[in-house]
């Protein structure tokens, strides 16, 4: 049987990811138009920065996230002594972290899909006298939400998976930033963790299956009306 400790462990994975998607998904779409519509110097270096978290272990981004946010880092520093906000050791620096290692995912399945929108569609919307703004939101978004869809739920799994560079960077800290796969970890290391752990494996596996149901429904019902269907 589930445990309350095991619940609260469920509901904290649910909000960092879905903190961690929510904050990345205006970033991550105006990345993606950038790379897909325009060129500049220095391109190919962006995309490749971009996608840097999927190859690095993710100790490693956990360290530069340690380095950059940390109180003592070197944005972390200020925002600590202006504003008192600190990331280190709080479920806003497991979003973070989250984050971080799931925008690479998010970032290039928004950017294929920008790059799929015929742009006749849009200048033929100019001609009738639409606006970008409203070009933007009536023509382009509707176009890429299958993209955005897919960006979105691949994201959001990334985040509930999220290890290496939470626990570099936020600690496994109960009630604050013991995730789902930090729990699991931590049930492993203890005697008579075995049941909770393989409870939290079974709850995690359950997680993925309905992300990937649910994205796959989604992504459908965004393909249809795309369609017309």
């Amino acid at each position: 049987m589930v445990t309350g400790e095991e619940i609260e462990i469920l509901l904290l994975s649910l909000r960092i990811a879905l903190w961690a998607v929510g904050v990345s998904l205006p970033v991550a779409i105006a990345v993606a138009l950038l790379l897909a519509r325009l060129r500049f110097p220095g391109k190919n270096l962006l995309r490749s920065l971009v996608q840097l978290p999927l190859i690095l272990p993710p100790v490693v981004t956990g360290y530069f996230l340690l380095i950059l946010l940390g109180r003592n880092g070197a944005i972390g520093a200020w925002l600590y002594d202006a504003f008192g906000i600190s990331f280190v050791f709080r479920w806003t620096g497991a979003a973070i972290a989250a984050g971080v290692m799931g925008f690479p995912l998010m970032e290039r399945a928004i950017r294929l899909s920008a790059e799929a929108v015929d742009r006749r569609l849009e200048q033929a919307a100019a001609t009738l006298g639409a606006g970008r703004a409203r070009i933007f939101t009536t023509v382009t978004l509707p176009l890429m939400a299958p993209g955005i869809v897919t960006g979105a739920l691949l994201s959001f799994g990334r985040s509930l998976g999220e290890f290496g560079a939470t626990i570099t960077f936020v600690s496994n800290i109960p009630g604050e930033t013991r995730t789902l796969p930090l729990a699991i970890y931590t049930f492993t290391q203890v005697p008579g963790g075995d049941a909770a752990a393989l409870r939290l494996v079974i709850i995690s596996v359950a997680l993925s299956l309905l992300t990937l149901v649910g994205g796959e429904y989604l992504n459908h019902r965004a393909t249809a009306r795309l369609h017309g269907r």
